[in-house]
């Protein structure tokens, strides 16, 4: 028994061996053995799978796995396997996006050899945003870009792209798992990397919020709940101190989240009203704010009046509501 043990392991191809394997079955999938190459290229990665991550009783080799990893970007496996991601059945895909995570991890010295080779051939990335469109593989694709977002150079890279403008599309597609997916995307995009979103931000302001009001006034409803829900988070973060306080002394964005306090939604209101707070509450309100809260000054104290409220965790939000509705009323008097 032990003989065919032995065996077998001499059997399992070494990290040469199978990277040039799954290269010259990738290669192939355009000749007429199309069908046959596509059944070695699944093979291929779901040994590279096992390989990389163990099959339950063995544990992976680390050395193994960084020689793959290398060998992968020495011989442009990598971009082969993203290009015919479309190709593979579920399950190829399933295991490719499952290697896709452990091979950006491998480090050689300081550097992480994967993410060095995405750094030198950034259409994938581009590659991977536009396959969202693709209903099959977009979920797929969703799971490798997120894991590309965890390294700052590739995040700021899509944040500076053309294709970033993709997602205020995607996130509201009429498949559902496929928006949400995306939206998880474009989260991560915007919170993973303070330095590069402030970079980002601050010379693509106008462009950014322009599209985002889109999605703010939005007729899709999950399209507001979520948008509005994000921005009250995202503003408030203390490293977003700076986009906020610009954010408040636009009346054009003001008046969104008027109109959104009008919102059907308790959902909706309620996220609303954690970001119309901040207008009222700063201290430093232009004249073009106050007179809108002024001239307004009836049909916002109705709104606050209405805005649901309840025992318990609601109690700050209650406090909170009627701070503003002081602050509105001390506005108005100020006016007379």
């Amino acid at each position: 028994m032990s003989f065919f043990f032995r065996a077998a392991s001499r059997a399992r191809p070494t990290p040469q061996e199978l990277v040039r394997s799954i290269k010259e079955s990738l290669l192939a999938l355009d000749t007429r053995t199309g069908a046959k190459a596509l059944e070695d290229v699944e093979k291929n990665v779901s040994t590279l799978r096992q390989t990389l991550s163990g099959d339950g009783e063995v544990e992976p080799n680390q050395e193994q796995v960084l020689q793959i990893a290398l060998e992968i970007c020495k011989e442009g496996v990598l971009s082969l396997l993203v290009q015919n991601m479309p190709s593979l059945s579920w399950e190829g895909r399933k295991d490719l996006a499952h290697c896709w995570s452990i091979l950006l991890r491998q480090k050689v010295d300081e550097a992480y050899c994967c993410v060095q080779y995405i750094e030198n051939h950034v259409d994938l990335l581009d590659f991977l945003v536009v396959c969202y469109k693709n209903l099959e593989v977009a979920l797929n694709c969703g799971n490798m870009l997120r894991e590309c977002i965890k390294y700052p150079t590739l995040a700021k890279y899509i944040l500076e792209s053309s294709s970033f403008e993709l997602f205020f599309q995607y996130v509201e597609l009429s498949n559902f798992d496929i928006a949400s997916d995306a939206l998880n995307t474009f989260k991560d995009l915007l919170t993973k990397h303070e330095a590069a979103v402030s970079e980002f931000l601050c010379f693509h302001y106008e462009k950014f919020f322009e599209l985002y009001t889109r999605l703010l006034t939005s007729t899709n409803y999950v399209t507001r709940r979520q948008s509005v829900k994000f921005l009250s988070e995202f503003l408030l973060e203390a490293p977003n101190a700076q986009i906020m306080k610009r954010y408040i002394l636009e009346v054009s964005y003001l008046n969104i989240m008027i109109g959104l306090l009008k919102d059907t939604s308790k959902n909706i209101r309620i996220c609303a009203f954690h970001i119309f707070k901040v207008f009222v509450a700063n201290p430093n309100k232009p004249r073009d704010i106050i007179q809108v809260l002024v001239d307004n000054h009836r049909e916002l104290l109705k709104l606050l009046d209405n805005l649901p409220t309840g025992k318990g965790e609601d109690e700050q939000l209650e406090e909170e509501r009627d701070l503003i509705v002081k602050e509105i009323e001390k506005l108005v008097h100020s006016s007379v």
